[in-house]
């Protein structure tokens, strides 16, 4: 398993410091009885603590080889190694009120994100390190260049609370970025204003395809400025003006 060369098609930054180890563990807190799936294991860092925890793990991962070599080093009755691409993977197969570890590659971190916006209530939590940028999209607050369309998907449905950057030399390669690890929780049930995903979904898509049009030009499409400025929201605004608020609003109007 040391002996595994990082591939770049996958986007492979191995984590190999027991100090970040330790402390994403200790962010998790596993309980025995979880339902827990680690998306992108690799060479087991996180993996080998959470197997000890949960009495039951799946793991996730894309690469044939590595899948192997995890199948082997941990018995079947702990850990269940899923050889697939995450994007593909029917986590509801897995049953409900998942718990979700990864350090997400780059490559696949926004997509994977976006899924869990929609598959939000089939979870109870999810902890991601991601790229520190893709966290800083995730938190950001409305009137900020980090404010898009990733942010209000997630805020819409999730808290977003990021919890600690890890630099680049706790990976084996070294990214040429900083990370950060953050924890999302989906909102309760009777918390979510959203009525339908998909419209909030063609909303924010439309206002943040073209940041630097006023809402009127972005969404005329999508909606008028009567029903801009019901959902308080004004059509001489910008995408990144809007809060997420207003957006569900809009969203729950345009239907």
């Amino acid at each position: 398993m040391a002996e595994h060369r990082p591939r770049k098609r996958f986007g492979q930054h191995f984590l190999v410091d027991r100090t970040y180890i330790g402390r994403i563990i200790d962010a998790v807190q596993p309980q025995a009885d979880n339902l827990m799936v680690e998306i992108g294991p690799g060479l087991g860092a996180i993996t080998e603590p959470l197997s000890q925890r949960v009495r039951h793990l799946h793991a996730v991962e894309i690469d044939r080889d590595v899948a192997r070599e995890l199948t082997h080093r941990f018995t079947a009755e702990r850990v269940t190694v899923h050889q697939a691409d995450a994007l593909d993977f029917d986590f509801g197969a897995l049953g409900t009120g998942l718990r979700v570890v990864g350090n997400l590659p780059y490559n696949i971190s926004s997509p994977l994100l976006f899924w869990v916006a929609t598959a939000s209530t089939g979870l109870i939590d999810c902890h991601f390190m991601l790229q520190k940028e893709v966290v800083d999209r995730m938190a950001a607050a409305p009137g900020s260049k980090a404010y898009g369309r990733l942010t209000v998907m997630l805020q819409a449905l999730c808290t977003v609370e990021p919890l600690f950057d890890v630099p680049p030399g706790a990976f084996h390669p070294p990214p040429k970025v900083d990370s950060a690890v953050v924890r999302l929780v989906p909102l309760a049930r009777e918390r979510i204003a959203v009525r339908e995903p998909g419209a909030l979904d063609r909303v924010v898509r439309a206002a943040f395809s073209q940041r630097r049009k006023t809402l009127h030009n972005a969404l005329k499409n999508v909606a008028d400025d009567a029903m801009l400025r019901a959902a308080g929201i004004d059509p001489g605004a910008r995408a990144e003006d809007v809060g997420v608020a207003q957006y569900i609003a809009l969203a729950n109007a345009v239907g």
